[in-house]
Formats: C-alpha cells, structure tokens, sequence
C-alpha cells in the first residue's frame, strides 16, 4: 500500500516556466495499529501517540516514515537523531493517494483514522498532465481514467471522516504560460469541479481546493474565476502555500485578500516547512523551491489558529521527503533522513 507525494513551491518569477512538484510512492505498513485512547501502536511507532483531538483531529500514523526512521536510530542507540526526528513522526501529515490501488489504500487509512476517533488527512494529486513536465510530471493517463480513480477513492472514503486537499498546483498552472495545454484546460477545471462535487456528497469530508501561494500568483484576483470554476462554491474553502516556504502571516494575509473574492470561504495553510520562511533571495535561484538548505518546521498541526478565517495549519508536504533530485536530493517524493533532520534541527518548538 502506499501514497503519492509531492514537493511544491513555485515562485512568481517562475510562473510561466511552470514549476515542478514531487509525485512519488510512499510505502506504508500493511496494516495500521492505532487506539480509541490514543496509546502506541505499531513497531515503528512504539513512541508515537495521538495529538489530543482538542487541538488538531487529523490521524497521527504510527507507521509512517518518519516513525520508521525514529525506531531505527533508536535501535542504533542514536538517541539524539531520534529525538529530533521524533518532531516530525509524532505529528499528522497528510496521505497522498498512490494509483494502484486507491480504494484500498484510502478505505486503509480511513478506517486507521477512524478506529483511533479521528480524521484523515488526504491529497489527491493525480489530474492528467501533471506539473508541467517536471519532477512530478504524469497524473492520469486521460479524463475518463481520472474519473475511474476518483470514484475509487470516494468509495474507499465511504462515510469516514476525512479532509482532502484537491490536487496542488492545478489551479495556479493553469495560469502559468507555456504549462497546461490549452486544449486541456476546460477539461482540468470539469475534472476539479467534478472531484469537489463528489466528495462533498460524502457525510463526514471536508474539502479544500489548492490556491498557491503569495509568491506565485501575486495578484490575488487573478484566482477568483479559475476557484469559481473549479467549484470552489461547493467547497468547504482553499488551501495555501503546499510544500513551499513562505511564512504563515503571509499566507494569512493573502488568503484573507482571496476569500472575500470567493464567498468568504476560509483556508487552510501548509506550515511543514516554512518556520524559517523563504530562502532569501530565492528569486535568484530558478529552483530555490527545492530542497533548499536552512528550512525549519513550521506551527505544528491544528484547527486552534486563534482566526475564524484560518480553519487550519496543515502538514500537507510530508517533511523529510524530497522535493526532486537537487541539491543532493533523491528523487522526488522519496524520504531523506538527510534533510528531514536539518529540518528538525532548525526548528525551535
């Protein structure tokens, strides 16, 4: 069973050369273990609790491979490693769904979440011409074949709790010259209105549809058509800033300028690994989105954001996987104990 991934973070200096996003497999364990109380589970996850459902819902994984890893520096007596990866592992973050088998792999990590009384945290990511040929290029192979995988994924959500983040990047590359085919673009917005539609017919899930971030489309208005036809309406709200580095008060005060513009729908921010923010002088480097150095975790994960507009600060990139293969990264999606120790090193919660 696994999950796809992803590694976003395009600047505005590079909107229309597109950008590159990860979409690789993560290999999780056959079966999950988790708890009604919230105790241990698993052998990776011996140490991993859930966080107290008062301050964020979303289904911490034991198995995850983060967890692995802390189990494996403790069993090489690498205590120190383990502490700071325990940083990463004792949060939830999100499961992106892989393709092979989406009904299994989503009814798997839904039922998980909901034996241990809380919700999934789900990304799909997976519309055709994916990422405009980058790192994460692919998707489904047509429209029919997206449908297919998306019905399958609504089954395996049935009436569990999930909140489901509808494909990063989708909307902000159709803005970006030279990057989605232009014969495709009615299709891409049929196919996310088609996503939020389904899903929204499900009891128990939230959806958020991704926007960007403050550095790619600067001009808040220029979302407000592509949302509105992307079924934003329908929406639960939008979701901001996927595995890039851009501080959370910039993404508040963006996503504050877009909601009035789209029935004052609230967001969701990804804080995974914006704690430093933006590399400086990022726009000097095409691919300062990447795996850059100096990075830090950012809020933990929780629905207590102190602002009614703010619904949540979400670990939507899984931190410690890579972006793509730069900067000595391996390749995108794949996890790099590497980096996901500097992250933790650098954070100072």
């Amino acid at each position: 069973m696994y999950g796809s991934h992803d590694g976003r973070g395009r600047t505005a200096a590079r909107l229309a050369a597109g950008g590159a996003t990860v979409g690789a497999m993560l290999l999780l364990a056959g079966c999950f273990s988790s708890s009604d109380d919230g105790k241990d589970g698993g052998d990776a996850g011996a140490a991993i609790r859930q966080r107290p459902k008062s301050q964020t819902p979303y289904w911490v994984n034991p198995e995850g491979n983060a967890a692995r890893q802390m189990a494996e520096y403790r069993k090489d007596d690498k205590s120190a490693q383990a502490e700071q990866i325990k940083k990463i592992a004792g949060q939830p973050v999100a499961e992106w769904i892989g393709t092979e088998d989406p009904q299994g792999q989503t009814e798997k990590l839904t039922r998980a979440a909901d034996k241990a009384d809380r919700s999934a945290l789900l990304v799909l990511y997976n519309l055709p011409h994916r990422d405009c040929g980058q790192y994460s290029k692919g998707g489904a192979a047509d429209a029919n074949a997206y449908r297919a995988w998306l019905d399958k994924v609504v089954k395996g959500i049935g009436d569990r709790a999930a909140t489901v983040v509808v494909e990063p990047d989708a909307i902000p590359h159709l803005l970006a010259e030279g990057c989605t085919p232009k014969e495709f673009h009615d299709e891409r917005y049929a196919l996310l209105n088609e996503a939020v539609t389904k899903l929204k017919e499900l009891p128990e899930t939230k959806v958020y549809l991704d926007a960007g971030n403050p550095d790619w489309v600067r001009d808040p208005g220029g979302l407000v058509e592509p949302l509105n036809r992307a079924g934003i309406a329908k929406a639960d709200g939008f979701a901001l800033n996927v595995s890039n580095y851009q501080t959370t008060k910039s993404n508040v005060a963006y996503g504050k300028k877009v909601s009035p513009m789209v029935g004052n729908k609230p967001f969701v921010i990804d804080t995974s690994r914006n704690g430093n923010g933006p590399v400086e002088g990022a726009h000097a480097d095409e691919e300062a989105w990447c795996n850059p150095s100096g990075r830090a975790l950012g809020e933990p994960p929780t629905t207590k954001t102190g602002d009614e507009q703010v619904d949540a600060y979400l670990w939507i990139k899984r931190p410690g996987e890579s972006d793509g293969e730069c900067k000595g990264g391996p390749k995108a999606g794949q996890w790099w104990p590497k980096y996901a120790l500097e992250l933790a090193h650098n954070t100072k919660h």
